[in-house]
């Protein structure tokens, strides 16, 4: 069924710029977008007509670095590091991503089904129409598929495109203390293998880290992820700088993500391989870092931008993304139109999603919002609350 929503205006972000067309129309056939333009340049077509009343609408937000699925709750680390705890003193004495991965292994799928629809909700509120959402709170073959499991139910139950992501290398669980090498051999030969089998896994992460895994050991794991056709990702530069987002470009990673710490040399690496720089300013705002990613050198070569939630218990318990696109403009210096770029077509790119989501275009999936706002700046200028707007997925209207 063919559609014609009219009376509007669009950032079609074709490009990764607003690329505003004024007084625009949009004809959407079942899914997709058949065209977009000038609402007077509409080809005639026997369809039913849509009045957005004057709307700004954008491509549907894209989140494309999460860690929605999980147990338990973390709020009293929050209070430990505002009395001066470091993130580091917290892991070591057991907390930190190890509460979490105690809290997941002992819920069930529905639990933590019905933990994250909440806080997927929230997210689609906010104008999110597609997410990703990483594994690594099980750290066993056993729970690892479970939170893969509940991640595809998410994508199946509700009205949004979800990715997953598999980060079995996200810390050592406690069986494997000490054994880090032993670990990665553990994913590499059993864990990756028969998750990918069962068609659990869209792509494969890491956290390379000095308190989680090392270059080395990363490389092994995407070796074998490439000998499995999963494109990889990369936890990278956010407390030290291991050159890890260098070793994403080697291996045509899709995105590397945190980054506080690259270099530019990274920087260049990144851009000759095009590989997307995912900044999480909650994780950024949240552990009061000092370290700002090196803004003009991804500027500088052409690196992608894109922005992400990095929804997570322990360091980003973020619900919103337009507040991390204000995030963005503030604490990063991003402008409002690489902010909106950033949740739009350069997250797609970050998913290998560029071809049929991101943008306005015809070909390209039918997902769009339509906010009752005066400019697209207001995206990234409100903090918090809800805006106004009509939700079009697929090409049909949804409602959270």
């Amino acid at each position: 069924m063919k559609t014609l929503w009219h009376n509007c205006h669009a950032a079609s972000m074709v490009g990764g710029r607003y690329s505003i067309i004024e007084n625009a129309a949009i004809l959407t056939d079942g899914p997709l977008i058949e065209w977009i333009g000038a609402a007077h340049a509409a080809p005639p077509a026997d369809a039913t007509q849509v009045d957005l009343g004057g709307a700004w609408v954008t491509p549907g937000l894209i989140d494309c670095h999460t860690h929605t699925v999980f147990g338990g709750n973390r709020s009293g680390e929050f209070e430990q590091r505002l009395q001066g705890v470091s993130y580091a003193e917290i892991a070591a004495a057991g907390g930190g991503i190890a509460s979490t991965v105690r809290a997941t292994r002992a819920a069930t799928a529905d639990e933590l089904f019905a933990s994250a629809r909440r806080r997927l909700v929230s997210l689609l509120r906010d104008g999110v129409t597609t997410v990703e959402m990483k594994s690594g709170y099980g750290l066993d073959l056993a729970n690892e598929r479970k939170l893969l499991q509940v991640i595809r139910r998410l994508g199946e139950e509700l009205p949004v495109t979800v990715r997953a992501t598999c980060l079995a290398a996200h810390a050592l669980p406690p069986e494997y203390a000490g054994q880090a090498d032993a670990y990665i051999d553990h994913i590499c030969t059993q864990m990756l293998p028969a998750l990918a089998e069962e068609g659990l896994v869209d792509a494969v992460d890491a956290f390379c880290e000095y308190l989680a895994f090392s270059p080395e050991q990363v490389e092994r794991l995407f070796k074998v992820a490439q000998g499995l056709d999963l494109p990889v990702k990369l936890h990278a530069e956010q407390l030290s700088s291991l050159h890890g987002s260098t070793l994403a470009a080697r291996y045509h990673a899709l995105s590397a993500d945190h980054l506080e710490f690259m270099t530019e040399d990274d920087a260049q690496a990144m851009a000759a391989a095009g590989t997307v720089a995912v900044l999480l300013p909650g994780a950024f705002y949240f552990l009061r870092e000092t370290q700002l990613p090196p803004m003009e050198a991804l500027r500088k070569h052409g690196v992608q931008i894109a922005i992400a939630s990095d929804l997570n218990p322990g360091t980003s318990p973020a619900l919103s993304l337009r507040l991390m696109m204000n995030m963005a403009c503030t604490l990063f210096r991003m402008t409002p139109e690489e902010a909106l770029a950033g949740v739009t077509l350069h997250a797609a790119t970050a998913l290998g999603m560029q071809a049929s989501h991101g943008s306005l275009e015809a070909g390209k999936h039918a997902d769009f919002v339509a906010w009752d706002i005066d400019r697209p700046a207001d995206l990234a200028y409100w903090l918090g609350g809800e805006l106004n707007k009509r939700v079009v997925r697929h090409g049909a209207l949804v409602s959270i």
